[in-house]
């Protein structure tokens, strides 16, 4: 794959702090990074901007709004617009949040997750900044996100303007969905790929499941293939490795970052 496309997903190397993460995308040649808002937020904002453009790196995303069946997810996904406006990123990760006492089946939480994305998408669309829903794996759909497939994703997106609401195409959360390959043509056609990202899928998972992201090239997934599948729908921009592993976060940062690197060439 194409080096000059590849972005680094900061929680892969969550243990390096934010400046040596910079300093390890330099030094390697890497041309992005995709950003999160809690070690953002811990470093200052207006500081990360700064370390992240005098690098010269790319921000390629800002990682996550939505969680929007909970209390506050207006002003919390205003706030991240802001943030995303701040780091220079053009494009917003959605995580769109599971059921709760107030929503606590799938129809009702998806219904919420349409009206509250409705009434974000004009303020980010003003600020040039893209809502991209992301689909997460069934297993999260009760606790962290009630959308679970692309199509169920391209029916909220297609109720906004194509500059305002699209789509993440995550192969971890993805590959499994036989209908999947289709939604992607349905998405690259109507310009709504705004993020892909790239994980494996190892078994067994482990406890909690969250941290089962599997380096690129030592699981399931024929990821050569979703990346031809991803740019003949249209796609030609980043492609992020977001991978949450706890084996990895206990090893270097630097180490892992230069794996990646490789594993992502070598797909």
């Amino acid at each position: 794959m194409n080096p000059d496309r590849f972005s680094l997903n900061q929680m892969t190397v969550r243990q390096l702090a934010l400046p040596d993460l910079v300093r390890e995308c330099v030094r390697l040649g890497v041309p992005g990074v995709g950003l999160w808002r809690e070690p953002v937020r811990e470093y200052g904002v207006e500081a990360a901007a700064a370390l992240v453009r005098d690098a010269g790196l790319a921000v390629t995303t800002l990682c996550r709004g939505g969680f929007f069946t909970s209390d506050g997810w207006e002003a919390e996904n205003r706030a991240a617009i802001d943030e995303a406006v701040a780091l220079g990123t053009d494009t917003l990760v959605l995580v769109s949040g599971g059921l709760t006492p107030a929503f606590p089946d799938l129809p009702a939480a998806r219904a919420r997750i349409t009206e509250a994305i409705g009434a974000l998408a004009p303020y980010a669309g003003e600020r040039g900044v893209r809502l991209a829903i992301e689909p997460l794996h069934p297993m999260y759909a009760s606790d962290r996100c009630a959308v679970s497939t692309l199509d169920q994703a391209l029916e909220i997106a297609e109720h906004f303007p194509a500059s305002q609401v699209g789509v993440t195409v995550d192969t971890y959360h993805l590959w499994w969905d036989d209908r999947a390959p289709a939604a992607v043509q349905r998405a690259g056609a109507a310009g709504r790929v705004h993020s892909f990202q790239l994980a494996d899928w190892t078994t067994p998972l482990p406890a909690g499941v969250l941290n089962g992201r599997g380096q690129l090239g030592t699981g399931a997934i024929d990821l050569a293939a979703w990346a031809d599948l991803v740019e003949k729908a249209g796609y030609t921009g980043p492609v992020e490795v977001e991978l949450f592993n706890d084996a990895l976060w206990a090893r270097g940062g630097a180490e892992v970052l230069e794996e990646t690197l490789e594993a992502f060439l070598a797909v």
